[in-house]
């Protein structure tokens, strides 16, 4: 069984369903944000997906400035951008700050 069946699976088996509301991007900004030190590893398994796609998600996140990595000795430490803006039409006119108060609320 491949690395991404096992994923799907346990994503299916969380959630119910193999689908959800809110994108990749938006759960591994939200586990980030609950803990800037985690390793890409943990994320990808609350997330649901595999490591490489954690960390093009990640590198695209940094990409774009919505998030921001420091090197704290051998590990990663993230900041999230709590002001970028929302990019797509419908929500820019909200921050990333905006999104994680609501799911955290």
């Amino acid at each position: 069984m491949s690395t991404e069946t096992v994923i799907k699976k346990v994503t299916e088996t969380k959630t119910g369903s193999s689908w959800t509301f809110l994108s990749n991007h938006t759960h591994v900004i939200a586990c980030l944000a609950r803990n800037p030190d985690m390793v890409l590893r943990a994320v990808s398994y609350e997330v649901g997906i595999t490591e490489r796609a954690v960390q093009r998600i990640v590198q695209e996140l940094v990409e774009s400035g919505a998030i921001k990595r420091q090197k704290l000795g051998r590990q990663n430490h993230y900041i999230i951008n709590r002001r970028f803006r929302l990019r797509h039409a419908i929500e820019k006119h909200r921050t990333i700050g905006d999104l994680l108060d609501f799911i955290n609320e």
